[in-house]
């Protein structure tokens, strides 16, 4: 039931936002991102690589180098506890994706995925993220 919502406020909300991609242009994106981090929980970095943008893979050259800079420096994306979607925006001509993400110690982030979409679909161009307000803090 809670999907049923997600998707019908997520569906208002795109159909309500100019601009924004193809009606299922959510449901693409977060299967992306989502694709990725169950790559990356599995230790695939093959499959992980996939996922990022040409630029992105034209940065790291290989799958090895891209894994390294995920584990070394996205400890919390590359073995999230939680991962849960927020908002989809565009800003500057670009669609990003916020997504709210608990490490394994249960400290909270902020990812804001910059999506492109290519002949392949969708694809991570680059990710920021910031550690999010706690609760109640």
């Amino acid at each position: 039931m809670r999907r049923l919502v997600l998707a019908a406020i997520l569906a208002i909300g795109a159909a309500t936002a100019p601009g924004l991609a193809q009606e299922d242009g959510s449901a693409a994106i977060e299967g992306t991102i989502r694709g990725q981090i169950d790559a990356f929980l599995a230790d695939d970095f093959v499959t992980a690589f996939t996922f990022a943008s040409p630029m992105i893979q034209g940065m790291f050259g290989n799958p090895d180098n891209f894994g390294m800079m995920v584990r070394q420096g996205y400890p919390m994306v590359w073995r999230p506890s939680d991962v849960r979607f927020l908002d989809l925006r565009e800003g500057t001509g670009r669609t990003y994706q916020r997504v709210r993400i608990l490490d394994q110690q249960g400290v909270p982030y902020i990812a804001e995925y910059e999506m492109i979409e290519t002949a392949e679909g969708w694809q991570i161009n680059g990710v920021r993220i910031e550690r999010a307000p706690e609760v109640g803090a």
